[in-house]
C-alpha cells in the first residue's frame, strides 16, 4: 500500500456517487494542477465504499480520464477507513528492511483479526519512537484482499496501470498539508477536524501537529438531500439530483428543504466530534474545523456549524495554492475542489 512509484501518477477517488481524476506536476516549490476530471456514477455502482458493479465504474474511470485529456497511465487508488486496519508497532532499529519485514509477518497475527493469506499488508517506518531511542514506530496497514483487488481491476479495465493502492485517511493527511499552509504555524500545535460529507457517508479525521490521530465514518451525505427534495416536490430521483445540480428548484426550496439538511448536516459534525471527544481520553477541543466533501459548498452551511460548534471553520480548498495547467477550467476547480481531498492526496504521491 505504501509502495514506491514513479511520476506522474493519477489520483483516482472512487466514491459513492463520481469518480474523481487527478493530475499534478511540480514546477519549482508550487504544485500545478495539469488536468482533472469529475465523472457521475449509476446508482448503486458503489456502495458504502464498496464496488459493486466493476464495469460502470472501470466505464466512468475511463470517461474521466479521457474528459480530462491526460496522457498518464499509472493510477493510485484509496481503500476507505471502515476497510483497513492500522496499527504502530515498535521494532528494534536496527534492523534492515528486510529483517523488518521478515519480524513483521511472524508477528502479523497478534496485530490482524484476518488469517494473513486473505489480506494485502504493508508498512512503512515512521521514525525513531518517542518511547525508546534504540527502536522505530512503524505504521501498519492491512485490508482484505478483496478490497485491494476490486480497486486494481477496476483501474485495469479501465486501461490504467494500478501502481499503489493507499489508506484515505493517510490521502486526507497529505493533502491537509495544503490546507495547513494557510493555518496559524502551518497547523503545527492544532488540533484539525476534517469532517469530509460526501454522497452518502460522512468521515471525521481529526489531525494533530498535521497526523491522523482518530477517523471514523458515519452513514449521512448529499443523496439524502436529493431524497428530500425527490420527496418534497414529487420527482424522480433522476429529476431531483438534475435539479438540485442545476439550482432549478421553487422558491420554497431553502426554506422547506435546504435548510433542514443544513441543520442535520450541522447536527451530524457536531455529534461526530462529541464522540471523537468520548472516546478521546488526550483531547477534548477542537481549533478548527475543515468542512470538505461535496456538501461542504451548500451556501451558508460553514457558518451554521462554526456557530452550533463555537469553532472557526473553513472549506477545503487544497488547490488555493496551486498553478493551474492550459486544460483545466478555474471556475470548475474551484466548485470542485472541496470534494477532491482525496484525489489530491493520492495525485501527491508521485513527489514522495
Amino acid at each position: 500500500m505504501f509502495g514506491r512509484k514513479k511520476s506522474p501518477l493519477l489520483g483516482i477517488d472512487i466514491s459513492s456517487s463520481v469518480v474523481k481524476v487527478l493530475e499534478l506536476s511540480q514546477k519549482s516549490s508550487k504544485y500545478c494542477v495539469e488536468s482533472y476530471a469529475v465523472e457521475p456514477l449509476p446508482l448503486n455502482a458503489v456502495i458504502e465504499g464498496r464496488i459493486e458493479n466493476n464495469d460502470e465504474v472501470a466505464g466512468a474511470i475511463r470517461r474521466a480520464v479521457k474528459r480530462s485529456g491526460t496522457k498518464a497511465k499509472e493510477a493510485a487508488v484509496a481503500v476507505s477507513a471502515n476497510s483497513a486496519i492500522t496499527k504502530i508497532v515498535s521494532f528494534a532499529a536496527s534492523l534492515s528492511e528486510r529483517e523488518m519485514e521478515e519480524q513483521i509477518m511472524l508477528e502479523a497475527d497478534n496485530y490482524i483479526p484476518y488469517p494473513l493469506e486473505e489480506v494485502r499488508l504493508d508498512f512503512e517506518v515512521l521514525g525513531t519512537s518517542a518511547a525508546d531511542i534504540d527502536a522505530v514506530d512503524v505504521l501498519l496497514a492491512a485490508s482484505r484482499t478483496e478490497n485491494v483487488d476490486v480497486r486494481t481491476e477496476v483501474l485495469e479495465k479501465s486501461g490504467l496501470k494500478p501502481k499503489l493502492v493507499d489508506l484515505e485517511a493517510y490521502t486526507v493527511e497529505n493533502a491537509f498539508g495544503l490546507i495547513a499552509q494557510q493555518m496559524p504555524n502551518h497547523g503545527q500545535g492544532l488540533t484539525v477536524a476534517v469532517v469530509d460529507v460526501g454522497a452518502t457517508i460522512t468521515t471525521l479525521h481529526v489531525l494533530v501537529d498535521g497526523k491522523i490521530v482518530f477517523t471514523r465514518e458515519q452513514t449521512f451525505g448529499g443523496r439524502m438531500l436529493t431524497e428530500d427534495i425527490e420527496r418534497h416536490y414529487g420527482m424522480s430521483y433522476q429529476e431531483a439530483g438534475r435539479a438540485k445540480k442545476e439550482n432549478n428548484l421553487p422558491e420554497d426550496y431553502e426554506s422547506k428543504v435546504l435548510e433542514p439538511f443544513k441543520r442535520s448536516m450541522t447536527t451530524t459534525v457536531t455529534r461526530a466530534l462529541q464522540f471523537f471527544f468520548s472516546a478521546s481520553t488526550q483531547y477534548q477541543s477542537i481549533d478548527h474545523i475543515v468542512l470538505a466533501g461535496g456538501c461542504a459548498s451548500i451556501s451558508g452551511v460553514d457558518a451554521m456549524i462554526e456557530e452550533d460548534t463555537g469553532t472557526s471553520t473553513s472549506i477545503a480548498n487544497p488547490f488555493s495554492e496551486m498553478v493551474l495547467g492550459s486544460r483545466v477550467k478555474i471556475q470548475a476547480l474551484s466548485k470542485d475542489a472541496p470534494s477532491m481531498m482525496i484525489a489530491c492526496g493520492l495525485a501527491m504521491r508521485s513527489f514522495d
